[in-house]
């Protein structure tokens, strides 16, 4: 009997393990955080600015929420190793909330795991700048992450649609992903039209928000960037959650969702240097 137990806890061990080590990579495979070979791309001297959201609870549930991990993360380190100095702001400053399932198996990307051992990144997150003091015409990029939290931020800061404005109107490459372009919302081109309206665009969808049981939102991307007036754009998989597109409208970069921060940046930089029709 004993001989019995000891092998079924060996057998229940090695199980645990397997899926432990396994499970992140099946959702690898099947679209999550897909890898994504970053070019050869000399960005120095430019700099590039990644704004998150400030908002930290998801509705009127009390669960925590903020920014995704990796929509972060990974454009910042796109930037980052491509030669770009590299800030972080958010709607209110101060330090960023996180949406906690982003950081933890078996979603967790190598982008997040790098930003834990990088105490500059992290220093630049715990201490971010409030996106009205910042002096936008100093950068180059300027890259929206999104996170259920800015449902409840982007669209309705007048800061940022003026700072997204000034941005576009000072020659900077604009975008974001998946509810990152809400923030775009209130922006306007320099004679006063809607900067989204009638562009291609495209963010988390409505289906990959119902299959995440989170409708509660007050903002949803497709839909009120539709509204908007936007060309909307996006790929679809038996989840959307692992589905992936990113589109380029001139100086307008964004991703469709979680899967997109690494290739959007890429795009970004691309069309600031030139190296993209779009």
């Amino acid at each position: 009997m004993l001989s019995w137990l000891k092998y079924a806890a060996i057998t229940l061990s090695v199980l645990v393990i397997v899926v432990w080590l396994g499970l992140p990579h099946l959702l690898t495979a099947l679209g999550l955080h897909p890898h994504y070979d970053l070019p050869e791309i000399d960005a120095s001297g430019k700099r590039a600015l990644v704004i998150t959201t400030s908002h930290d609870t998801l509705g009127d549930t009390g669960k925590a929420t903020g920014v995704f991990a990796s929509e972060m993360t990974a454009p910042y380190y796109a930037f980052l190793d491509s030669g770009m100095a590299v800030d972080v702001a958010s709607i209110q400053g101060g330090e960023i909330p996180f949406e906690p399932q982003s950081l933890r198996w078996p979603i967790v990307s190598a982008p997040d795991k790098r930003f834990r051992r990088d105490p500059d990144f992290r220093a630049k997150v715990q201490n971010s700048l409030a996106i009205s003091e910042v002096d936008i015409s100093d950068y180059d990029i300027v890259f929206l992450a999104g996170g259920w939290g800015a449902a409840y931020d982007f669209a309705q800061s007048v800061e940022l649609g003026a700072q997204m404005s000034a941005a576009y109107d000072n020659g900077a490459v604009i975008g974001g992903v998946c509810h990152g372009p809400l923030g775009l919302l209130q922006a306007r081109t320099e004679v006063g039209d809607l900067l989204l309206e009638g562009r291609r665009v495209t963010a988390v969808t409505d289906k990959q928000i119902k299959e995440l049981g989170i409708s509660h939102t007050p903002m949803h991307p497709e839909r009120d960037l539709r509204a908007a007036g936007v060309v909307f754009e996006s790929d679809t998989a038996f989840r959307d959650f692992f589905a992936s597109k990113v589109v380029v409208d001139g100086r307008l970069v964004t991703g469709q969702n979680q899967n997109d921060g690494t290739e959007t940046a890429v795009k970004m930089m691309q069309v600031l240097l030139g190296q993209t029709d779009g």
